[in-house]
């Protein structure tokens, strides 16, 4: 799930039309000039190709912090195995197999905790904390890459949304709301007035049934459990589907979508880029989706719709009456890390260049090169961002995914894909009023016991 999504944030290429190439310039913050004692070949992997850094912000930002890297250590033979994304994770993973990494590669959160128990990720606890950086990094982003209270990686690339509510501001401006509704239950209000004009309050697609999971539970699960509940679930210490908190969320879900009239009634057959056509079309006055949507609707409505593109508004998702906590929270995080061959502590000067060049390709060389070019972010807060090149829709994004919004996790994120293909399967048909929420808890939880 994760690729997909990472490689849906292309709206890079329609910014840059909009601002002029000449934008397009190096990092504002440099690669530190470090004096490294070691000289010699130093192995990276990874699948930031030069055809997927063409609008991909983040794959272009890694690419840049490398090449400034090597003209900064020179005497330094950085080679580089850079292969396509889904031939990059076939190899990792034979290469993990044969117990043959390179020095540097790039693990995915679902692989951390067996590689780590399997000796094939070095523990980078200390490392990391004692990074000049690590002040400024988002911790948030480490869960994937962490077991017990262990870090196994430098959280690289850039992350973006899977859960943003993107509104219409005038619409929900005529159905008496002047931003977006907090709570479902105003929401419901709302609806009723849209199907009097025969409009959908929100439009939602679950075809492909990932979105259910990815775009709106792992979020409003979190409004009920609390990230200690899903970090626990991730290490295997205790929490269970089964828990109450959790199929409150379950719960609360199937009321949403089986019990009022918010939704589009095809939203379990159409997939989320159907169902943004119906926001952009204005049979809907909202959309749930994620930041590859997001810079889709921009670059449809800026071109064909400039006073609907000026309407744009983001919310989070309104609070369940009966949830707790996190009121604020959106779902976001980065699907892989930079990693160590745990053998590079054989070479102390050679520990050194790679930990030195994963500081730099998660650090502020990077973050402000992603922020400044493609109103993105990454593992490094880069500070205060000049982003007036940009237009409001895209500064508003920008401030909403990384600063005015708390952080929680993307479920599919984590753990493997055979416990997600169960819940995954049975959340459609909940949402579709023919299964009970504590039959769903039961069967995602037995798929756990089995799997993880």
């Amino acid at each position: 799930m994760k690729q997909r999504k990472a490689m849906c944030i292309t709206f890079a290429a329609a910014l840059a039309a909009s601002m002029g190439m000449s934008a397009m310039v190096s990092a504002a913050t440099p690669v530190a000039a470090t004096d490294l004692a070691y000289k010699g070949d130093l192995n990276l992997m990874h699948f930031s190709t030069s055809e997927e850094s063409e609008g991909n912000g983040g794959s272009d930002g890694f690419r840049t912090v490398i090449a400034e890297w090597k003209e900064a250590h020179p005497d330094i033979n950085l080679v580089e195995n850079v292969l396509a994304n889904d031939e990059y994770k076939t190899q990792i993973a034979t290469l993990a197999a044969a117990d043959d990494l390179p020095d540097i590669y790039l693990i995915q959160g679902m692989n951390t905790k067996a590689w780590a128990e399997q000796g094939l990720a070095m523990d980078l606890t200390d490392i990391i904390k004692a990074s000049p950086y690590y002040d400024d990094y988002a911790e948030s982003y480490f869960t994937p890459f962490k077991v017990g209270d262990s870090l196994y990686g430098y959280p690289v690339l850039t992350g973006g949304t899977c859960t943003v509510v993107i509104y219409d501001k005038s619409m929900w401006a005529d159905a008496g709301f002047e931003t977006f509704p907090s709570t479902w239950e105003e929401v419901e209000e709302a609806a009723a007035y849209f199907a009097d004009q025969s409009v959908d309050a929100i439009a939602f697609g679950n075809g492909g049934q990932w979105q259910a999971n990815s775009c709106f539970l792992s979020t409003l699960g979190n409004r009920y459990t609390g990230p200690e509940w899903f970090q626990s679930l991730i290490d295997d210490s205790g929490a269970a589907f089964t828990d109450e908190a959790f199929v409150k969320a379950l719960e609360e879900t199937r009321h949403l979508f089986v019990d009022t009239d918010i939704f589009n009634d095809d939203f379990n057959a159409v997939t989320n880029e159907d169902a943004r056509e119906y926001f952009i079309a204005g049979d809907a006055a909202a959309f749930i989706g994620g930041n590859w949507d997001e810079s889709y609707i921009w670059a449809a409505l800026k071109e064909d719709d400039p006073e609907k593109f000026e309407n744009i508004g983001f919310a989070v998702l309104p609070q369940p009456a009966d949830a707790t906590e996190a009121p604020n929270s959106q779902n976001i995080g980065l699907g892989y890390a930079i990693a160590f061959n745990p053998a590079l502590a054989d070479d102390p000067d050679k520990l050194a260049a790679a930990i030195d060049f994963a500081q730099e390709a998660t650090g502020p060389a990077f973050s402000t090169y992603v922020a400044e070019n493609y109103a993105l972010g990454g593992l490094t807060d880069a500070g205060e961002v000049d982003l007036s090149s940009f237009d409001q829709i895209t500064q508003d994004f920008y401030n909403w995914s990384y600063v005015d919004t708390e952080k929680c996790e993307i479920y599919d994120s984590y753990i493997n894909s055979a416990v997600w293909s169960v819940l995954n399967q049975d959340l459609q048909t909940m949402m579709n009023g023919e299964m009970e929420a504590a039959d769903v808890a039961a069967n995602a939880q037995a798929a756990y016991e089995a799997n993880y």
